[in-house]
C-alpha cells in the first residue's frame, strides 16, 4: 500500500492546471487539449462530447463551435457546463464545472481567421448535428463553397462562435496504486472570488 504524502498541492487552481497541462503537452501523445464537454438542456437532459480547448485565459477555458449544433443550442439555453481532461499516459484527470459565456465577435473573428482554410470551408458547409442525406451532399457543399471563395477570405458564419467555461469548481485527480487515488477539489467563493480546497476520499 502506498504511503505517499499529499502530492496535489493546495495552490491557486489555474496555476496548478497550467502545470499539469504543460506536462500533458510534453507527455500525452494525442491531443493533450482534448476535453470532454458536458452540457444539459433546460430540463436537465445531459449530453457529452469531445472538443478541443483552444485557450486558457485569466477567467476560464475557451472552445469554439457552431452555436446551432446540439451543444451550442444547449449552451445558449442553459449556460452551464462541465469539462473533463483525462490524460491516460499521465494517469491524471481534471474536472471543471462552471458557467458559460459567449466570446465577443472580435475574438471569434480572430480565431476563425487563424484556422486552416479547409476548416473554415467546413464550418460554412456543415449544418452541425442536423441530418445529412449523404456524405456526397456534404462534399458537394464543400466544393461549392471553395469555388465561391476562390482567392478570397472566407467570412466567419454568424452562428460559429466561441464559448468560455468560467469555473466555480475544479477537481484534480491523480492515480495511486490499489485505487487509493488522490483527489483535491477547489471551490471558488461567489462573493469574494477566493478559492478554497480540500482533499476528497477516492
Amino acid at each position: 500500500m502506498s504511503n505517499e504524502a499529499d502530492a496535489i498541492v493546495s495552490e491557486e487552481p489555474f496555476a496548478l492546471f497550467d502545470e499539469w497541462f504543460a506536462l500533458a503537452v510534453k507527455k500525452e501523445l494525442n491531443d493533450p487539449e482534448a476535453v470532454a464537454l458536458a452540457t444539459a438542456t433546460p430540463s436537465a437532459a445531459p449530453s457529452v462530447r469531445m472538443v478541443l480547448m483552444k485557450e486558457r485565459d485569466s477567467t476560464g477555458f475557451l472552445f469554439y463551435t457552431n452555436a446551432q449544433s446540439r451543444k451550442g443550442c444547449e449552451l445558449m439555453a442553459n449556460p452551464q457546463g462541465a469539462m473533463l481532461f483525462h490524460w491516460k499516459s499521465l494517469r491524471r484527470q481534471i474536472r471543471i464545472e462552471g458557467a458559460i459565456e459567449q466570446v465577443s465577435d472580435e475574438q471569434a473573428d480572430a480565431y476563425f481567421a487563424s484556422r486552416a482554410r479547409d476548416s473554415q470551408i467546413g464550418a460554412l458547409a456543415s449544418d452541425q448535428s442536423r441530418p445529412l442525406p449523404s456524405r456526397a451532399t456534404f462534399l458537394g457543399r464543400i466544393a461549392k463553397i471553395g469555388a465561391t471563395y476562390l482567392g478570397r477570405d472566407i467570412p466567419r458564419p454568424s452562428h460559429w462562435t466561441g464559448f468560455r467555461l468560467v469555473p466555480h469548481a475544479m477537481e484534480f485527480w491523480m492515480d495511486r496504486p490499489f485505487r487509493l487515488h488522490e483527489r483535491r477539489r477547489f471551490v471558488r467563493d461567489a462573493a469574494s472570488g477566493a478559492w478554497t480546497s480540500e482533499l476528497l476520499y477516492p
